[in-house]
Parts: C-alpha cells; sequence; structure tokens
C-alpha cells in the first residue's frame, strides 16, 4: 500500500523535513534535529503537522448515549466546546485507542483519533452504532491540523487572530475562528506537555495556514518539529503511546489511565472489566524509570529481575530535558514501587535502573 502524503507534503520538503513513513503516512521525522526542535518547544515554540490524525463527526439525538457506551470517560461532564480526553475499550477490557471528544452540543461531537488507527476505529464505530439513532461521519481526508506548542504560542497566535485567546481555557476549543484570514477550529490541547493550540483547516489552506504562522513566529524563533521531538516532549510527560503504553494487550487502568475511568455512568465496553481491576487491583503497572547505569532504553526490551522477566519497557529514551536516560515500563505490580531497583536488558547486557515517579517533566506554573 502506497504511504499517504498530508497536504503540507512540499512545504516539510521545503523547509529540509527528512520523511519517514508513521502510520501509513510521509511525515518529517526532524527539520534542524530532535534535539534542537525538542528544546525549542520546551523554550519557545514549535509547529507541528498532525494533519494525519483522524476526525469522525457523531451526530443525532442519541450521540450522547453512544459515545457513553463506546468511551470509558464520563462524556455527559462536558459542557459545549469542552475537550475530553478519554480511552475506548473492548469488551475484555482491552484499549481500542485513546481519542480526544469535542463537544459541540448534546447531539454533536467530534473524535479526533490516532493515524494508524483510523480504518479500525471507523469499523468499531460503525458496529457499534448500531441500535442508536446516530449519523457518523468520516472527516478524516477533509481535515488538516496544525499544532503550534510552547510558551511562545499565545503570542505568536495572537498576533494573527482577533479572538480574545485569554478567554479559550486548557481543553476548550472555538469551533469557528479567523486565524490569518482563514476559518479554523481552534483549541487549546497538545500532545507535549507545553501550552499551546491546535488549528483544524481546510486541507487547501493547511499550507497557506502553516506559512502564516511561520512568519508571525520569526521574532520568536518559531521552529518546525517533526514526529522525533514530538515523542520525545510526550514521553517527558508521561503521555501515552497508542501502540506503547496503550493496546488490545493493555487496559486504561494497567496504563496508570484511572482517572479517565468513570465507572459510576452506567455500562459501557469494558465496564465490567474495568471495575473488577479497580476492586481487586491490577497484575501490572505502567511505571516511569531512569538509567542508573549506561545505555538508552528502547520499545520491547526486557525490565529483568532477579534472573527473571518482570515487565516490558513501551518507551524509552534519553530526556533532552532532564539529561537522563529514561523509561515507561509494564511490570509486574508488585514491582511498580518508587525506588524499586531492576535491570534492563539491552543487548544481553543488564543496565541496572529504578523505578521514579511519573511524569517526569512538568511544565513552569502547572
Amino acid at each position: 500500500m502506497t504511504a499517504k502524503q498530508t497536504p503540507l507534503y512540499e512545504t516539510h520538503i521545503k523547509y529540509g523535513g527528512k520523511i519517514v513513513e508513521f502510520g501509513g503516512w510521509l511525515l518529517p521525522i526532524q527539520y534542524a534535529g530532535i534535539l534542537e526542535e525538542h528544546k525549542a518547544v520546551r523554550e519557545k515554540a514549535g509547529l507541528f503537522d498532525v494533519s494525519h490524525m483522524g476526525e469522525v463527526l457523531v451526530e443525532g439525538p442519541e450521540a450522547l448515549e453512544f459515545l457513553q457506551k463506546l468511551v470509558t470517560n464520563d462524556v455527559a461532564r462536558l459542557a459545549e466546546t469542552q475537550v475530553q480526553y478519554t480511552p475506548m475499550c473492548y469488551p475484555d477490557g482491552g484499549t481500542v485507542d485513546d481519542l480526544l471528544i469535542y463537544k459541540y452540543s448534546q447531539e454533536k461531537y467530534l473524535l479526533v483519533i490516532n493515524a494508524a488507527n483510523i480504518d479500525k476505529d471507523w469499523n468499531w464505530l460503525k458496529e457499534n452504532s448500531a441500535g442508536y439513532k446516530v449519523e457518523l461521519a468520516n472527516l478524516s481526508a477533509d481535515t488538516a491540523e496544525l499544532a503550534l506548542q510552547g510558551p511562545s504560542a499565545y503570542a505568536i497566535l495572537a498576533k494573527l487572530t482577533d479572538v480574545p485567546l485569554t478567554n479559550l481555557k486548557y481543553y476548550w476549543f472555538l469551533p469557528e475562528v479567523q486565524v490569518a484570514g482563514k476559518t479554523v477550529m481552534l483549541s487549546r490541547t497538545g500532545y507535549t506537555g507545553e501550552d499551546g493550540f491546535e488549528l483544524y483547516c481546510r486541507p487547501d489552506e493547511a499550507a497557506g495556514l502553516w506559512e502564516a504562522l511561520m512568519a508571525a513566529g520569526k521574532e520568536y524563533n518559531l521552529t518546525p518539529a517533526g514526529l522525533g521531538c514530538r515523542d520525545t516532549l510526550r514521553f517527558e510527560a508521561a503521555l501515552p503511546l497508542y501502540g506503547h503504553e496503550l493496546s488490545a494487550e493493555i487496559t486504561p487502568l494497567e496504563a496508570g489511565l484511572g482517572k479517565f475511568v468513570s465507572l459510576t455512568k452506567g455500562d459501557f465496553n469494558g465496564g465490567e472489566v474495568l471495575a473488577e481491576q479497580r476492586q481487586n487491583g491490577v497484575r501490572r503497572k505502567s511505571i516511569g524509570f531512569v538509567l542508573t547505569g549506561r545505555g538508552i532504553p528502547r520499545a520491547e526490551y526486557p525490565v529483568m529481575l532477579d534472573g527473571r522477566r518482570i515487565g516490558t519497557v513501551t518507551t524509552g529514551s534519553y530526556a533532552p530535558t532532564l539529561g537522563e536516560n529514561i523509561g515507561l515500563a509494564l511490570v509486574e505490580a508488585d514491582y511498580a514501587i518508587a525506588g524499586q531497583s531492576f535491570a534492563i536488558e539491552i543487548r544481553g547486557k543488564q543496565v541496572p535502573a529504578e523505578v521514579i515517579k511519573k511524569p517526569f517533566y512538568h511544565r513552569k506554573g502547572q
């Protein structure tokens, strides 16, 4: 199958993006370099193309009931123009995907889903919609998305819109605003651990919007940012990545996402299994760790204790902001205790490590 291009593909080439295939899409892994882009987002601002993400519109008189059955969080708690993060589970408690829900009204919601899961999620949504008075529309191909992230994101965006951005709180959105003369849906969301905004627009307007943001951000040293630093940024903030911290074999409670699981809202897919896990405890837990020996942990590396495998690294990397080699791992619950020592097996060598608190990074003022 041929890899797909986002509407910004030529723009990435123009800006010197190093293109790789990710989830069936051709996307920039980096421009100037992962460490440089990471630092820019932490200290100033970075601009990401996230047009590969999927968007599904859910409309109808039973839209709320449908979503309540589908996801683990309590969608009824959402106010209009509020955004909610939630896992979506199979009946056995394993995770279909994690997503954002944008509430327009009681009968209209937009779901933003992971790029690699678009087809799977779309089929799952359609299959589960039987019997509900809802209409689903896959808007993924008709939507481009840019993410402006970092401490200077507010100042840059304020130059391009008349909307008073101070009124837009974290995890809220404006359904229709003008930015650089283009109509966008604007949300104060992101996946970097920093303040920032995500802008949803028509595909044919994405390149113009990118250029307008880059021009407005020149005095703030706005940097084009690729998938490489998107991963190190989200990882320092201990934000889960589907296929790593979450999967069909990992429940939200095992992943440490209990605050996004509401067991009091009524019946939902996976609810019985998650209720049992909450009552009796999980057998495995997601933990953060730091290597105390030399080496860089990577996904799938074994976590070892006394010659026995007690878990698996789900994400590992050098953390640029912290200057340490750290990781997330899924381990037997008995060993998910701060200060617990074990070893990560790196190319046949046992490298000492210990459990530390998550998230590894908090933005200033948080």
